[in-house]
Order: C-alpha cells, then structure tokens, then sequence
C-alpha cells in the first residue's frame, strides 16, 4: 500500500475505526498532516454516507466534509477472515482510532488491552459520548450533549425557547481534542517506546469547551443563562442597528471603547463616567445602547464597517456561509480546496493550519465505500506472511 509521503506525519498509520464525525473529524485532520489512514467500515458503510441532503453528485456532503485523504476497506468484524483482517490491522498501526459503545470491541478483540497486547507501541483512543463509567449506557450524540451540558440553556432569546448550535459543536471539539490526545501521546512514544490509551467523551469536551460559562459555574456557583446575542461580561459585544442592518461592534477594553466613541462622532460617551470601565458598561448596557444604536444610524453596515475597522474597532457583517466562504477568499485565504485530481476531485474547506515548511496535504478525495479493499486486504495478507 502507498504511504503519504507529505507531511508532517508522514510514516504514521492510522486504523480508523470510528464513524460518524467526532472520530473521522480526528483522523482527517491527522490524514491532512501526511499520516496514512485507513478507514474500516461495515458492510453498511459509515452512517453519514446516507445523511442527505445535501448531496454532491449521489454523495453525501456530510461525509464528504470530514473523509479526504483516507482509503476504505470494508470488513465485516463478524466474519472471521475479515476480523483477522482487523486483528492484522490493529498489529501494524502506530494509532488506532475508535467510538463504538464502551466496551463493545471486546468480544472482537479489538478493545485496549487485546490490541496493546500485541502492539505496545500502539496509540489507542476512544472517543464515547459520556465517558466508560456510568454513561456508558447513554448514546452519543451531539444534540443530546448539547442538551445535557448546558449548551442550549445558553443559547436563544431570553424570553424564547433553548436552539441547538447550528453544527454539531461538540462532535467537532471531541474530535479536536482526541488529535490533541493522540499527537501527545505519539510524543510521548517518542522518550519511553510504549504507546498509550487516550480515552475522550463528548460530555467532558462540551463542559470544557463552554470555557467562560462553565467556568463562571465552577469558580463562583453562578449558574449562566440565555442572554440572546449578548455577552454576559463585555457590552458592546453584540449586533447593533444601522441604517440598513445588524452589525457586530465589539469593544473588548476601554481602548476600544474610545475608538469606538470618537469614529462615531460621540467621543464624550467615553469619557462619561457612567461609561468608562468595561464593567459599566456592562451593567448599564440598556442605557448605553440607545446612544451607540443612534449614532450608527446615520450610516450602511458596509460603511460602518470600513470606518470602524480602520479605526481599530472590531466590528462584522453577519454573514450567510456562501459570504463567509467568499469573505475569506478575499482576503486570501484560499478556504476552499479540490482532494484528488481530475474528474475525481472534491471540493471541501482547507485544513486551517499552516506551516514556514510543508503544507497540509489534499491527496486523496473522500472514498467510496470500500474502494481500496482489494488493495488493502493485499496489502495486510503480504505483511503478515512477511512476518
């Protein structure tokens, strides 16, 4: 089998046995930095080739966004040759990668132990919804995390009912975080020869992801709630009225502040002592309002914007995704890029890091379903007689 040969994980082989987002989200990240990853899936392939619309030809582009660069081999784990298979897999792999139900891959020894067993130098991570205690009875899923954490009391109008995130925020963070998990636990193979477990649950991600709010919880027993676009700790933090629609204006310090005041023509409201210090501001926010809401009245959102970035005062347009995406594109960003060549290639957002040498590799395009099985299946078959 071809290895990456660009990146800087070039030489890893990553067993991906997970499905869905939080796992694949890992290992594509890891696949963009050179690594080698195998995606193993069932007769039935991974849920989210059938999560549509919307669709890219007869493909899903849920499955689509987080699959570049990964080889499919389809095995069916309650086939003997095709478990074997697995095993062989798990043999060779510098990291393995799963979020079935905790405990589920015991009965195929696929679990921790039978794996380091024989491949001790193998970076084990688990990705599960509520962790292997207790939780490991309640099903993994973003919307129910989003739930049970707290995230969605926060989210909405104060009067009106709890919203969902519009992605799937926490799927992503647990994804972000089992990476982190797995490069330092690669660098930690690196002084003692051994790899580790790394073990990741949605629920411990959501609560440390919500930073501030959870945070505010934990330091001082103050239990957040839904403010609508408000900030609980800063004012102006939010969408503000101009003379055509809602921009975000920001103040972050009393600096900000000012330059906020003097580019829109009230410099005194700076120099109120009602207004002078952030947590005024903040516990004034319905007086100094109607004053900020006026003075941005006499202007386009794509006016105010132009002025206030140019004086220093972070402000934006609220964007549909189509704009953020062309936003991005002209500042050179460069968000979206093309995984494989020619009539193959499909077209997702680019791996957000960058690097002084090497680049983020977009190779190969998201499989289809069991694409390099032949190939793979080789591949195991000739190692194993090798050793």
């Amino acid at each position: 089998m071809q290895e990456a040969t660009q990146g800087s994980l070039s030489g890893l082989l990553v067993a991906d046995f997970s499905r869905i987002l939080a796992g694949p989200y890992a290992t594509m990240l890891l696949a963009d930095l050179g690594a080698e990853v195998v995606k193993v899936e069932s007769p039935a392939g991974d849920d989210t080739r059938t999560w549509s619309p919307p669709l890219r030809g007869d493909r899903s582009t849920y499955y689509l966004s987080v699959n570049r660069n990964k080889r499919s081999v389809v095995l069916d784990l309650a086939d003997p040759g095709d478990l074997e298979a697995a095993r062989t897999l798990a043999r060779r792999c510098d990291v393995f990668i799963e979020n079935f139900r905790p405990g589920a891959l015991e009965r195929f020894g696929l679990d921790h132990a039978s794996v380091a067993a024989g491949n001790e130098r193998v970076v084990y991570a688990s990705i599960s919804g509520f962790g292997t205690g207790e939780g490991a009875r309640i099903p993994g899923y973003d919307l129910m995390v989003q739930a049970i954490s707290g995230l969605m009391s926060l989210t909405g109008d104060p009067d009106g009912p709890p919203y969902r995130a519009g992605i799937s925020v926490f799927d992503v963070v647990t994804g972000l975080h089992a990476a982190v998990g797995v490069l330092a636990a690669l660098h930690e193979r690196e002084r003692s020869g051994l790899g580790r477990r790394v073990s990741v649950d949605l629920l411990s991600s959501a609560l440390s992801g919500l930073v501030n709010q959870s945070g505010a919880y934990a330091a001082a027993g103050v239990v957040p709630h839904r403010m609508g676009n408000a900030h609980p700790s800063l004012f102006p933090y939010e969408p503000l009225p101009t003379a055509d629609g809602d921009l975000i204006v920001i103040a972050g310090n009393d600096r900000q502040f000012a330059r906020l005041c003097d580019a829109l023509g009230v410099p005194g409201l700076a120099a109120d002592p009602r207004f002078a210090r952030n947590q005024d501001r903040t516990a004034r926010r319905d007086e100094l309002r109607p004053h900020l809401v006026r003075a941005l009245a006499a202007r386009s959102r794509a006016e105010w914007f132009d002025l206030l970035i140019a004086a220093g005062v972070p402000c934006a347009p609220i964007n549909s995704v189509a704009e953020g995406v062309a936003f991005a594109e002209g500042l050179g960003l460069g968000p979206v890029v093309a995984a494989g060549e020619g009539e193959d290639a499909v077209p997702g957002v680019r791996n957000p890091l960058s690097f002084s040498r090497g680049a983020p590799r977009y190779d190969l395009p998201p499989p289809r379903l069991g694409e390099h099985t032949e190939e793979i299946r080789a591949w195991l078959e000739e190692d194993d007689r090798e050793r």
